[in-house]
């Protein structure tokens, strides 16, 4: 679909809005937390809705009895696939029309000449005669009555029988009028000809810079982007996929495709994009966002922590840079073949967001989303947006007027509660980060491929998950996490001598919903198991528990 930019909203309706969703958000957040919203929700755009065939659910919050702001649902977007024969007919077409078009463009160096201007020499020649015509018309007009006068004297003479001596001394003056005239018609004519020679040496040096700029453009047959090279009888498997993107993200229209990819070079050259993995943004960017762990699909997470603000132009531009960095990293990760993995996972944690006040974080952040929209097109499966506070849907109604509804329909936004319940719909929990209550933690060597089980616990009951300890020596390890918390935990160590004493790990204590996973160990010196115990019973929401485990003994360490 093509990007269309859009006037933004008027400012002060903006500020409005984010004035009254500031009040909502500073008064209500404890009610809210109460009542929090039970399904994820995927942002739509505003202006032209489309038809929904699997939808999320609408949120409505509730606040200080009035209903808050409701974000629209929007049809869930899906990978399309790489693939030429899964390819639609008219869909193979584009390509091919596309793949042609391209392949011309880079053969006869052609992508990124400028169109002569021609029409200009034409136009000035025209223009450099006319001027000549009109100069030359005042000069005969001038001559005319003259030579009149002329006659006029002669008739005269006749007439009156004038003598030679006063004929000479009555024509001389006008003989020499005459004379002096003449030159200036020939000065004129001299004059006309030195500009219309000066207007042609113009015109010819103007050419010549045209010429020169269309060769300081040539196009190198070998020209690559992503490390897949974009001219197609050359055959790299990974040319479709790009070239699918720009399609994609042009709605399969051919000319708008080839128009995006064009001016997607031409931007990497003017911004030394193929430089920008080399430079150093220091600590502050560094820690903003980072690659950490894969989906479902495989596919690379880029966390995004949005808690810096940028408050002069350079920071800002600074921030751009270090975004198209951050996603030429992530693309270096990737599989640029159909079948391979060929986008990245991307997740917006607002927790700590400074807010609607800094203006100018939304709009570095807005020509951030804007300038990867047009240049990485189709690189990102998913943006999901994660502890979102209440003003964010006022944020989201400035950005929804730069963003096609394409883009609009790769958004999930949830709100602190329903955080790691939504992540793990996209990211099994051990790549999810332990701070986002997954299970993964850096330079962590207890756990290698352990699978994650599953159990439910209902309102009012309780659960127990054994986990057998068959050694009659070494260490047992596990991870426990309940989405939502709000329970009684206990970890005990039974014997299988049913004679023997049951050892307390951990004795029952109330967990709370800030809580993040839980791991322990517990080292035995007989075989038996450990029990934990999830108790629910003071709750009227099912709960979600996750766990593994693994058990180490001396051979294993």
């Amino acid at each position: 679909m093509r990007s269309e930019r859009r006037t933004p909203p008027d400012i002060s309706v903006w500020t409005q809005s984010c004035d009254r969703w500031r009040k909502i958000d500073m008064t209500a957040e404890v009610k809210v937390e109460e009542k929090q919203v039970e399904s994820e929700v995927v942002i739509a755009s505003a202006v032209a809705p489309v038809e929904e065939t699997t939808v999320k659910a609408v949120v409505e919050e509730e606040v200080d009895g009035s209903e808050a702001k409701v974000v629209e649902k929007s049809s869930s977007f899906k990978e399309e696939s790489d693939f030429f024969s899964d390819l639609k007919d008219s869909e193979k077409k584009a390509l091919s029309d596309l793949k042609t078009k391209l392949e011309e463009a880079i053969v006869e160096n052609t992508l990124f000449k400028k169109k002569k201007e021609t029409p200009v020499k034409v136009v000035e020649k025209k223009k450099a005669e006319e001027d000549k015509a009109v100069v030359t018309e005042e000069a005969k007009a001038e001559e005319r009555p003259k030579e009149e006068a002329k006659t006029d004297a002669v008739v005269t003479e006749e007439a009156k029988a004038e003598t030679i001596e006063d004929v000479v001394q009555k024509e001389s003056p006008k003989e020499e009028e005459v004379k002096t005239e003449a030159d200036v018609v020939d000065t004129k004519e001299a004059e006309i000809a030195e500009e219309e020679k000066k207007t042609e040496e113009a015109v010819v040096t103007k050419e010549a810079t045209v010429e020169q700029e269309e060769e300081d453009e040539i196009v190198d047959n070998d020209i690559e982007l992503w490390g897949v090279p974009l001219l197609p009888s050359k055959g790299a498997e990974g040319t479709d996929v790009i070239l699918l993107k720009f399609l994609r993200a042009r709605d399969f229209k051919v000319n708008d495709a080839f128009e995006m990819l064009k001016k997607t070079l031409k931007w990497r050259k003017e911004q030394k994009i193929d430089s920008v993995l080399g430079e150093d943004f220091g600590e502050d960017l560094a820690s903003a966002a980072y690659m950490n762990g894969l989906d479902r699909e495989s596919r690379p997470v880029c966390y995004n922590v949005y808690q810096t603000t940028f408050g002069s132009e350079q920071s800002r531009e600074n921030l751009l840079r270090w975004r198209f960095q951050l996603m030429e990293k992530g693309i270096q990760k990737l599989d640029l073949k159909p079948g391979g993995v060929t986008s990245l996972l991307q997740i917006h944690d607002l927790k700590n967001c400074p807010g609607l006040s800094k203006t100018e974080l939304w709009v570095a952040i807005k020509n951030a989303i804007v300038a990867l929209q047009d240049n990485y097109p189709e690189l990102v499966s998913k943006n999901v947006f994660i502890n979102v506070p209440l003003w964010f849907y006022a944020v989201s109604t400035f950005l929804s007027p730069f963003l096609t509804q394409r883009t609009k329909s790769k958004f999930v936004v949830t709100r602190p509660a329903n955080a790691t319940e939504t992540l793990l719909k996209y990211i099994p929990a051990e790549e999810i980060p332990v701070q986002y209550g997954g299970f993964k933690r850096d330079d962590d060597n207890e756990f290698s491929n352990e699978a994650v089980s599953e159990v439910v616990v209902k309102p009012g009951s309780s659960e127990t998950i054994e986990i057998p300890a068959t050694e009659t020596e070494g260490t047992l390890v596990w991870d426990v996490a309940v989405l939502g918390w709000e329970v009684n935990y206990k970890e005990e160590f039974v014997p299988a001598d049913e004679g023997a004493y049951t050892i307390i790990v951990q004795k029952v204590k109330k967990i709370g919903s800030n809580e993040g996973p839980v791991r322990n160990s517990f080292k035995n010196s007989e075989s038996g198991k450990i029990v934990l115990t999830v108790d629910n019973v003071s709750s009227k929401k099912k709960k979600r528990v996750l766990y593994r485990y693994r058990t180490k003994t001396e051979s294993s360490c």
